[in-house]
């Protein structure tokens, strides 16, 4: 069985049904810092990405976006297309279909939704569903300038290989603070991205089930 393979059999058999994705957090930017983490009941905002999965004939790639360096929060990082929960929207699967288009330009036909892996909490008080697809190649790329700098793809082998699985530090408002990063030739792959990576490698290799 090739990895693509096994990757897609331990998608399918261990990741939590549409139906069933978790609106509560199984993971959070306070892992590595829980002497940090907020008060458990602080409000947070509901919101969905999806992990997009590109079925490339050379192996599969994960498309991430790098986000406009004028974007009032998190300029200039590498992001999963997502964004806030909005009031049209049937599910989370709906608003990670319906940003994915609206900052890619992806249709949601090339789009399958696979399941979720559990929310992911953010130090900036997102509760964030991640919504895993597979995406059919052939789509076209058309990036909201507004919101996207780049749309590229990094091979999923390099992303679920935790020998890339890096644990970086830096000081925030003078504490000490650990974040998982997986740099990948030039790009910086960190923080709630390279957690939610984490997570969805550790929900499909965490143990030695066959």
């Amino acid at each position: 069985m090739t990895f693509d393979e096994d990757f897609e059999h331990r998608a399918r058999t261990r990741l939590d049904p549409l139906h069933r994705l978790s609106g509560s957090a199984s993971r959070s930017d306070f892992d590595l810092n829980p002497e940090a983490a907020p008060p458990a009941d602080a409000a947070l905002t509901p919101a969905a990405v999806l992990a997009p999965i590109v079925r490339r004939p050379h192996g599969f790639t994960v498309l991430l976006t790098l986000r406009s360096s004028n974007m009032p929060s998190h300029a200039g990082q590498i992001s999963f297309p997502g964004g806030r929960v909005q009031a049209g929207d049937a599910d989370h699967v709906g608003t990670a279909l319906r940003e994915t288009y609206e900052e890619t330009g992806i249709a949601p036909e090339f789009v399958t939704p696979l399941g979720g892996f559990g929310a992911y909490r953010t130090g900036t008080n997102y509760i964030i569903t991640p919504v895993l697809g597979f995406i059919a190649p052939g789509f076209d790329l058309r990036p909201d300038p507004r919101e996207v700098d780049d749309v590229f793809e990094t091979p999923l082998s390099f992303l679920m290989d935790a020998a890339n699985h890096e644990r970086h530090a830096r000081e925030y408002q003078g504490l000490r603070r650990e974040y998982y990063a997986m740099p990948w030739e030039g790009r910086y792959i960190w923080g709630a991205t390279a957690g939610i990576l984490k997570a969805l490698h550790d929900r499909l290799y965490g143990d030695d089930r066959p």
